[in-house]
């Protein structure tokens, strides 16, 4: 029995691809990305997620499918799942500071 391929959008597949676009709009990077277009825009009012701007006379905003990755990356390192330097467990014992003696 063939192995289960998760269906690719024709935007998944040419933003990877030799001839991909450098650039996604809003509800190509959600897909992208795996997320909702308003999370996207939530994030974007909060100036939180991946980096975005305006593009054009109509002022369309578009994310840069690099920066999508790099930002990406970067939360993939700030997971402390994924990054062991971050992992408490992995953290030397510290030792309680005891509040100054009253007299």
């Amino acid at each position: 029995m063939p192995a289960y391929s998760r269906p690719t959008s024709s935007t998944a597949r040419d933003a990877t691809g030799a001839v991909g676009r450098a650039f996604l709009n809003v509800r190509d990077a959600a897909e992208y990305l795996g997320l909702s277009p308003h999370t996207l825009y939530v994030w974007r009012h909060r100036r939180q997620g991946p980096p975005s701007f305006r593009m054009g006379q109509c002022g369309r905003v578009m994310y840069r499918i690099e920066a999508l990755n790099e930002w990406i990356r970067e939360q993939e390192q700030a997971d402390s799942r994924s990054n062991t330097s971050l992992n408490p467990v992995n953290a030397a014992p510290r030792r309680r500071s005891r509040p100054p003696a009253t007299v």
